[in-house]
């Protein structure tokens, strides 16, 4: 075989750290931090798996190791692009497909709840958005500041403008929770 027709030769991340590693230590994290956002584990593994696409196929400028938050970061776009994109997708359906089916109850209110924080997350701040879905999802604060490049010593007060956005927003949307 010609070492130029190979692929993987001289690929950008060529001397990086190791692809599958990285995929090995990130990718169920960052499935979780999607199905967040998307409700819908199936999707989310797609768009997980489009992440690390994205990384392989043209990998962030010099990261200094921190090739985890430009994935989680990404992660976290791409799954608030997929939100808007159903969400205006749903708009030009008729209503007569979504309610054909019945469910009981407390599952419709539970779901309601879910689209009703969907709906506000995706009206906020991508930043803001970003900074509630990683906190929620269990990283550090230092893991957050690592991810979205931020300084460490702000990340408290960012996050509760963020709560503060995100309480503000579903009040005027929905009334008192």
């Amino acid at each position: 075989m010609n070492a130029s027709a190979n692929p993987v030769e001289n690929h950008p991340l060529e001397g990086k750290p190791d692809f599958e590693s990285l995929f090995r230590t990130h990718y169920a994290r960052i499935a979780r931090v999607i199905v967040r956002v998307v409700r819908d584990p199936a999707r989310a593994e797609d768009l997980a798996v489009d992440v690390f696409w994205k990384f392989w196929r043209k990998p962030p400028p010099d990261q200094n190791g921190n090739e985890g938050g430009w994935l989680y970061r990404t992660a976290v776009r791409l799954a608030l692009d997929d939100v808007r994109k159903q969400a205006r997708k749903s708009r030009h359906e008729s209503s007569a497909e979504h309610g054909a089916t019945l469910t009981p109850e407390d599952v419709r209110a539970a779901s309601e709840q879910s689209l009703r924080v969907t709906q506000v997350l995706t009206s906020l701040d991508t930043r803001q958005a970003e900074l509630l879905l990683l906190r929620t999802d269990g990283l550090s604060y230092a893991e957050i500041a690592s991810t979205l490049d931020l300084n460490p010593a702000s990340l408290g007060t960012l996050i509760r403008r963020a709560q503060q956005a995100f309480r503000k927003e579903y009040v005027r949307k929905y009334g008192q929770p």
